[in-house]
């Protein structure tokens, strides 16, 4: 019988695998995880015939290589990047055959960052609280890969998709981000709502995982003094001492003191993930939840009819 396993060959600056993640575990402390460009990772498993919740490889800028001990189909999306098979140039964005004991090389990224490996019957290391998915963050799930480790495979996918190629988009030229203000916009002056809303941002080198940080104008606090640590929840953009937004992404901590000015929409999320540092940024508020600062500091609020 066929031993269905990769072998690592080139670990690159950052692999783990990736999956949907573990939601549901916030009460316990745990983030939710998973593939930060959520769409590139079901795309993949789409062209391998893998179902949606397969886990994959995700990797940060410089790629990997892999040698699988069976012969398997994958496939590559996500942040364009050369391909190729035992040195022979391979399709980006297809599935791919690749025998066994040949190196599938991923290259660096082309433009933006996140790469997603799908290999036909998902990486099948253990699951922990019902995912695969690498936390940075708790530390939870398999360790980012090293060199010679092997991963377990899947049985392979019964049935193939028909779909030999799929429409990916670009990495962001600018990352356009919609933001509902609040539940902590009141914490700012009025100048800083209207800066956050109107002021170009950049995406720091600081980036990672856990949140994708900025650079740009500090808001400024009405508000001197400090929260009690509150549950925070994905794309919630708080802002740290330095007055620089932080947008959470998937392992952000499940609580902060920090006030959170607003929240991204989740459909925004996949495009942060993939923009390079230095890309412009714009908050674009499109829902105001409370009226412009009261003085209150219990966290109560109305909706604006």
């Amino acid at each position: 019988m066929s031993d269905r396993a990769l072998a690592v060959v080139r670990a690159g600056a950052l692999t783990t695998v990736q999956d949907r993640g573990r939601p549901g575990h916030a009460h316990l402390g745990v983030p939710r995880s998973g593939a930060l460009d959520a769409p590139a990772a079901a795309l993949v498993n789409r062209l391998v015939g893998n179902p949606p919740d397969a886990a994959v490889l995700e990797t940060t800028v410089t790629g990997c290589a892999l040698r699988p001990r069976c012969d398997v189909t994958v496939a590559v999306g996500g942040a364009p990047c050369p391909v190729s098979v035992d040195g022979r140039p391979a399709p980006w964005g297809a599935p791919v055959r690749v025998p066994a004991g040949r190196v599938l090389d991923i290259g660096s990224a082309l433009s933006g960052l996140r790469t997603y490996v799908a290999v036909g019957g998902g990486i099948a290391v253990e699951p922990v609280l019902g995912s695969r998915s690498t936390d940075l963050l708790s530390g939870l799930g398999p360790v980012p890969l090293a060199h010679g480790a092997v991963l377990p495979l899947g049985p392979a996918p019964a049935l193939h998709t028909r779909v030999d190629v799929a429409p990916q988009p670009a990495p962001p030229a600018e990352l356009v981000l919609r933001v509902t203000l609040g539940p902590r916009d009141d914490w700012f002056t009025a100048a800083a709502v209207h800066a956050f809303t109107a002021r170009a941002y950049r995406v720091s080198p600081a980036s990672n995982r856990i949140g994708l940080r900025t650079e740009g104008p500090a808001l400024e606090r009405a508000l001197t003094g400090e929260l009690a640590s509150e549950g925070m929840v994905l794309g919630a953009v708080q802002v740290p001492p330095d007055g620089r937004p932080v947008v959470f992404l998937a392992d952000h901590p499940t609580t902060g003191g920090y006030p959170v000015i607003g929240i991204v929409r989740p459909a925004d999320l996949a495009a942060a993930a993939q923009a390079v540092p230095g890309t412009p940024v714009r908050f674009v508020a499109v829902r105001r939840r409370r009226p412009p600062h009261t003085g209150r500091t219990d966290g109560t609020w109305r909706e604006r009819t």
